[in-house]
């Protein structure tokens, strides 16, 4: 088992060594301003019984939850998901395995509804590129409170108060990533802190290698277009009694669009919401390669939106199909959507988990009058019908999409995978391996959580008695109204008229 714990700061900020106490078995240091992430690598052997079978029976599993509060992202930790839980899973050949995974995760993160991935989980393109899931899972899940209990339990002993105060601390973490490395066959288990002031302070535990880093992004003049430069200190925690500096560069196919968005319904929402995006610039980031500007009639980056929209809501693609109607919206096109979306079902009879949508957003002309200024795009969407409710309203969350731009790649360059890389996120799948993201930063306008809410007009489970009663009166009065229509013909004489006119013919 081996950990690393990251400190990152601004480009600029630096700690300098001489502030940091390091003794056999920690590191303690000022307070900083910056993002923490912690990494758990575990090896095969040293995960419980059902998780071993778990993850030896996938061919790629990874879970990724995020958090619904607002916080900056710092480079390199930059790739953006929209907030709630999200598994990106790949069968193996034994189907035994995968028909445990729906149990195994209501087990350790409770609260996740589905069943069994063929009847929950959505496909996502084979057509595509080999470096993206099979298949996919989304469900709104706002806190990992059975998580950490379900961790306590497994990992840490009756006496044991630095595990449990270890995974205590997720119940503030912005985002929690679990990954299976099927060629090193290792788990790997990476949490991170928002952007904010903390204490330098780390421990480890005899056995584990402990390896902990206060870094920041640099600017080093040998650096390539696609790659970002590191440096600051390191140090292993039982075998230096000193900080290290460091410095090292790496590509990184996610980056910072220095930018904001907010996103709202418009109201009145009704049956049929407006989501509108708005975008604090619509100019986009410069090409990272001067030649992919200028290769083709496509722009070198484009904007875009991706959303995982929960059952209770969906796009309609034919909708979205119009190019006067998307023009009208400042969108380009809708790029990728679930496939199948019923389009009549109810809410209560689905069982997947909804559907993800990639829009391409269309910013208006740098010589236009609001070229480079804040911007709008709008995305139609249709509610589906509800369960009956107590007071007749049910409310339904949608989560903020994740806004980028992505640029197109440049011939022979390769993105290999780095120390902060995050990959198999839904959208990276849809896009060719060295697509480059430049990620914009969600910023509610009231500061609230990355979370839409619409109140949806349901039947109202007090006044349904009145209902079933009205309509069976409705049904009996039409019945007595046809059955009173038909004896009036009889009565005269039509019946008798309708014999004679068979007789005679």
């Amino acid at each position: 088992m081996r950990e690393r714990i990251t400190y990152v700061l601004k480009l600029g900020d630096s700690l300098p060594p001489s502030e940091l106490t390091i003794d056999a078995s920690s590191i303690s240091g000022p307070e900083v301003t910056a993002v923490r992430e912690d990494r758990l690598t575990i090896a095969l052997n040293e995960l419980p019984a059902e998780l071993q079978t778990l993850v030896t029976g996938a061919q790629g599993l990874h879970i990724r939850w995020v958090g619904t509060t607002s916080s900056e992202a710092i480079s390199p930790l930059l790739a953006r998901l929209p907030p709630g839980f999200h598994v990106f899973f790949t069968p193996g050949k034994d189907d035994a395995v995968s028909q445990k995974l729906c149990p195994t995760l209501k087990d350790v993160f409770g609260g996740v509804s589905c069943s069994t991935p063929g009847e929950s989980f959505t496909s996502l393109p084979k057509d595509r590129f080999s470096h993206s899931a099979a298949l996919q899972y989304f469900q709104q899940l706002d806190s990992l409170s059975p998580f950490v209990q379900y961790a306590k339990d497994q990992l840490c002993g009756p006496t044991d108060a630095f595990c449990a105060a270890r995974l205590d601390s997720l119940s503030t973490a912005s985002s929690l990533d679990i990954s299976y490395d099927k060629v090193q066959e290792v788990l790997k288990v990476t949490a991170a802190w928002p952007y904010q002031s903390q204490q330098v302070h780390a421990a480890t535990l005899p056995g584990l290698r402990t390896e902990v880093g206060i870094l920041s992004s640099d600017k080093f003049k040998t650096l390539e277009p696609h790659e970002i430069g590191i440096s600051g200190l390191l140090t292993v925690l039982g075998q230096n009694k000193e900080p290290s500096p460091t410095m090292f560069s790496f590509p990184a196919r996610h980056r910072e669009a220095e930018s904001t968005f907010s996103a709202q319904f418009l109201t009145p929402t009704g049956l049929h919401p407006t989501l509108q995006l708005r975008l604090a610039s619509g100019t986009g980031p410069a090409p990272l390669f001067a030649a992919a500007a200028d290769d083709g009639d496509e722009p070198a980056c484009t904007p875009y939106a991706y959303l995982t929209l929960p059952r209770t809501i969906f796009a309609d693609k034919y909708q979205l199909s119009d190019p006067l109607f998307l023009a009208s919206k400042n969108l380009t096109a809708l790029r990728y959507t679930t496939q199948p979306v019923d389009l009549e079902a109810p809410e209560y009879v689905m069982s997947q988990w909804g559907s993800s949508v990639l829009v391409q957003l269309s910013p208006p002309p740098p010589s236009g009058e609001n070229g480079g200024g804040e911007w709008t795009a709008e995305l139609p969407f249709h509610l589906r019908y509800l369960a009956p409710a107590q007071g007749g309203y049910a409310g339904i969350s949608v989560p903020y999409p994740a806004v980028f731009w992505a640029c197109a790649p440049e011939a022979g360059v390769k993105f290999p995978p780095n120390p902060f890389e995050k990959d198999n996120l839904g959208y990276d799948g849809l896009f060719d391996q060295r697509t480059v993201f430049w990620h914009v930063e969600p910023r509610p306008v009231d500061g609230g959580p990355l979370v839409n809410t619409v109140q949806v007009p349901v039947l109202d489970l007090d006044k349904a008695g009145w209902v079933n009663a009205g309509t069976a009166a409705a049904v009996l009065v039409g019945f007595a109204w046809v059955a009173w229509k038909l004896l009036g013909v009889y009565s005269r004489g039509g019946g008798a008229k309708v014999e004679a006119d068979k007789k005679k013919q």
